[in-house]
């Protein structure tokens, strides 16, 4: 048994060195792409490289390439943790996790999810960190953690993770999932998550519009650079209709999934203590 990260970047420099210091210790290796960032990102992963044996680092265009990487992996004993660059795991909870892992816990789902506060706002204090957002549920849960023994094989995804062509073993399918919340609390959650989503993450200017980022689902830009034209033109004519029409009504799909219930405030300090 093994568990692998997976981690896909752009323009990130904020939080991706908390990002993957905070799963350092549970994941027995670390795949990163970014995605041609033009902040300091690029820097960073180069330094977490050097300094983290089990971090490996490509820069790319293709985001498709964040999935060819985990290909080999399908039919293993492996599980694979995806993380953004707006992701913080707690990484004293997370031990707990990978304890159950490795003991076999878990091989009757395909994913794993848990608690996740979508934070709107980071404020330091003198007894540490303290964040505010909306918690899933009711709001989307993000967080993807994916058992790959139960999947013969897996293809064709447009960025790691999501899509493309699966073959599952019998008795699995997309919706084998395991949610961890059920049954715990924020607090009790192993598998808790930060999502800085709607925080700046970029330390350049004009990255982060009000609101948060939108996705490359909804810009299409898998495919970065003059040769990926073509393709994100394809992608726009046949976009899924919901995302045309925040598209034109000028809305913001995470505004909507991601800011669901009331308003939390959290001890944010687990997620943001210095390694």
């Amino acid at each position: 048994m093994q568990i692998v990260g997976s981690v896909l970047v752009r323009n990130e420099d904020v939080f991706v060195e908390r990002a993957i210091r905070n799963v350092a210790s549970f994941c027995d290796r670390i795949h990163v792409l970014d995605q041609q960032s033009v902040d300091r990102t690029s820097d960073i992963l180069r330094r977490l490289a050097c300094e983290l044996d089990q971090v490996e680092v490509v820069r790319s265009s293709d985001a498709r390439d964040s999935h060819r990487v985990l290909e080999q992996y399908a039919g293993t004993e492996t599980w694979v943790l995806g993380v953004d660059g707006d992701e913080l795991f707690d990484p004293g909870a997370l031990e707990r996790v990978r304890a159950d892992l490795l003991a076999g816990a878990h091989t009757d789902v395909f994913r794993l999810k848990g608690h996740v506060l979508n934070c709107i706002e980071l404020k330091s204090e003198d007894d540490g960190w303290n964040a505010s957002g909306y918690m899933a549920p009711p709001s989307r849960p993000v967080t993807k953690l994916f058992n790959m023994a139960v999947v013969a094989s897996w293809t064709g995804c447009p960025e790691r993770l999501h899509a493309g062509s699966i073959e599952f073993r019998d008795g699995f399918d997309w919706d084998s999932i395991r949610y961890l919340d059920q049954g715990t609390t924020w607090e009790s959650d192993p598998l808790r998550l930060l999502h800085v989503c709607f925080v700046r993450r970029s330390s350049s200017d004009g990255l982060d519009p009000d609101g948060g980022r939108v996705s490359m689902w909804e810009t299409g830009a898998f495919r970065r650079g003059p040769l990926g034209l073509p393709f994100r033109l394809r992608y726009r004519r046949h976009m899924d209709p919901r995302l045309k029409e925040y598209r034109r009504t000028g809305r913001n799909w995470k505004q909507e999934w991601y800011r669901r219930g009331e308003r939390t405030t959290v001890d944010a300090s687990p997620f943001l203590a210095q390694a």
